[in-house]
């Protein structure tokens, strides 16, 4: 199995060329890019060497319930801890509470790197980071200083834990209970499901953020409150008390990601399990939502980075195999001289560049509190990047032929765990519909409008000359296309709203495709400033044809999507039900 290295010089481009990390130091006294630079060379050392190795291992042995909990693959317990004790576990995390206190930008390198190594084992880290997140900003002071320097130094770590047998999606048919204790605590009593790391022996406690109705609450969504929900009790002083009334009663038997715990988790079999009101009473949602939507971004990076080392093993398997005789070349010459080998792997690594660029710049746009920045492009790094985390690993399956369907060559389990992202925080149409409806509307439309005015006006200042001539052409008829499209949609929100769904998701690609040109021909344009500055590296050059590729050969597929978007619902739901029946 090819083993995986850290993109570094790619990530650099982003954060370099393309995100900018000068004005973080502001708000990040310590993300000083020499350090920024030397954290990510020694996170992705690690990560490359401690971790990536024994991800196919894992993914055979498995999560394991027992009498006592639920024991990790063997070796796991010793990447976690190595892992934490180089601050990953709190790199996010304030340094009042012994974290890092670095950005979501740089984070976002080490979550993609991790991701790549192991999508089993980067889930509990995510997750940690996320309920710190949460707790920060929502948790009562006591509370913070009690749990979150026990988490950030991954002591402890955080689950989220929404998902109920009748809720699904639907968080307002919730049915777990909380009731007032009378000591300011309060007893929880449910069960929940699909629980991520819900039970494990890599941490010492189990720190659950619980989303449960209280007595009297009101119906639906307004009515839910936010609790923490420790595995055990913890006293005053922090230390370890009796265990809590909370059980994992089963790990759920998935396709992929074999090597995570997914657990069913019963709260309260035995009259009540203690817990903490983060936020206020009824308004727990909001707070949730805080974990949330740092968790679709996490998701979106975790598909980069399974793309990414699905890309890695297609292309040295295509540099290394010989089969048949290219057009245009000489016996012996390896599949990736055939055009549609070539093709694919030029088609793997654009998505993910453009992938990784609008992550990256969601991330920034968090860490400088551009909250409209950060809401339009949040479901373009959750939706755009996992729908291409499963592309990708389709196409490296292809490259890879038969051998791609067989175990024993890894790419078979990378398409097994990616898959599950598009699913993940918030289904792809979700956040498509979230997009089309309510970003687009956001602030009477002008946060979206915002955006597409930083693209169209990048556009106007670039030379109208040169090999980038046709990749700015192209991206000029894609800003046309998507405010048009817009326009469209919004017309339709109050006489045919279900025409604006119906069109929801090819509005997502649409619209990702072209910040994703955007923001890799913003790096090729850096890149060719330098060449023309003196610089001879290779990979400034292949930057630029990069984006080139992208602009030119996948954003007009995305283009093309306007027109069935605006053939409304009519054949979406012009046929007779019974014709969708077997």
């Amino acid at each position: 199995m090819q083993p995986y290295a850290a993109p570094l010089r790619s990530m650099d481009h982003v954060l370099a060329r393309i995100v900018g990390m000068d004005d973080l130091q502001g708000r990040y006294p310590d993300a000083d890019p020499e350090l920024v630079s030397a954290l990510l060379e020694e996170a992705g050392r690690y990560i490359a060497g401690e971790v990536a190795p024994h991800n196919l291992a894992w993914d055979r042995i498995g999560a394991r319930r027992t009498e006592d909990g639920v024991t990790m693959p063997d070796g796991m317990k010793a990447a976690w801890d190595g892992y934490r004790a180089l601050g990953l576990t709190g790199i996010t995390a304030p340094p009042e509470f012994g974290g890092l206190g670095l950005p979501h930008t740089v984070f976002s390198a080490v979550q993609e790197m991790t991701a790549a190594a192991g999508l089993s084992f980067v889930q509990t880290p995510m997750l940690n980071l996320c309920a710190i997140e949460a707790l920060e900003v929502h948790a009562p002071e006591a509370l913070k200083r009690l749990y979150l320097p026990r988490m950030a130094a991954g002591d402890w770590t955080g689950t989220m834990n929404l998902t109920e047998p009748q809720a699904g999606s639907d968080l307002g048919a919730l049915r777990t209970r909380a009731t007032r204790a009378g000591d300011g605590s309060y007893r929880i009593s449910g069960q929940k499901i699909f629980i991520t790391s819900g039970e494990h022996d890599l941490a010492e406690n189990i720190v659950h953020l619980v989303l449960a109705r209280l007595e009297d609450a009101p119906a639906g969504t307004r009515g839910l409150s936010l609790f923490l929900v420790p595995k055990f009790l913890v006293g005053d002083d922090g230390e370890l008390g009796p265990r809590n009334d909370v059980t994992c009663a089963a790990i759920e038997e998935k396709m992929g990601l074999h090597a995570s715990a997914t657990c069913t988790m019963i709260f309260g079999e035995a009259g009540g399990a203690k817990g903490y009101l983060i936020g206020e009473e009824h308004k727990g949602l909001a707070c949730m939502f805080t974990m949330m939507n740092s968790a679709r971004l996490h998701v979106g990076l975790q598909a980069v980075g399974c793309a990414e080392r699905a890309f890695q093993m297609a292309a040295a398997f295509a540099a290394e195999r010989v089969q048949g005789t290219p057009l245009g070349a000489e016996a012996g010459a390896p599949i990736r001289d055939h055009a549609d080998v070539r093709r694919m792997l030029m088609t793997m690594r654009a998505r993910i560049a453009a992938a990784r660029a609008i992550c990256y710049r969601t991330a920034k746009a968090l860490d400088m509190g551009d909250d409209a920045v950060a809401d339009v492009l949040t479901p373009l790094a959750k939706g755009y990047a996992t729908d291409i985390g499963v592309e990708v690993a389709s196409d490296a399956m292809q490259v890879f032929g038969g051998m791609g369907f067989v175990e024993e060559t890894g790419i078979a389990q990378i398409y097994r765990d990616v898959r599950i992202t598009p699913i993940y925080e918030g289904t792809n149409g979700i956040q498509a519909w979230d997009l089309a409806n309510r970003k687009l509307r956001l602030a009477g439309g002008a946060a979206f409008d915002g955006v597409v005015a930083q693209i169209a006006g990048f556009v106007a200042e670039q030379p109208r000359a040169g090999a980038m001539e046709g990749a700015f052409r192209a991206l000029s008829a894609a800003v046309e296309a998507v405010t048009a499209t817009a326009g469209w949609l919004r017309d339709q929100h109050d006489s045919a709203p279900r025409s604006a769904a119906a069109g929801a998701v090819p509005f997502l690609r649409m619209v990702s495709d072209t910040v994703g040109a955007w923001l890799l021909l913003k790096g090729a344009v850096a890149a060719q400033a330098e060449i023309d500055s003196g610089a001879k590296d290779p990979f400034l050059h292949a930057q630029i044809t990069l984006a080139r590729f992208h602009a030119e050969r996948l954003l007009p597929l995305a283009v093309a999507q306007a027109a069935p978007i605006q053939t409304g619902d009519d054949l979406v739901f012009g046929a007779d039900p019974e014709m969708l029946v077997a």
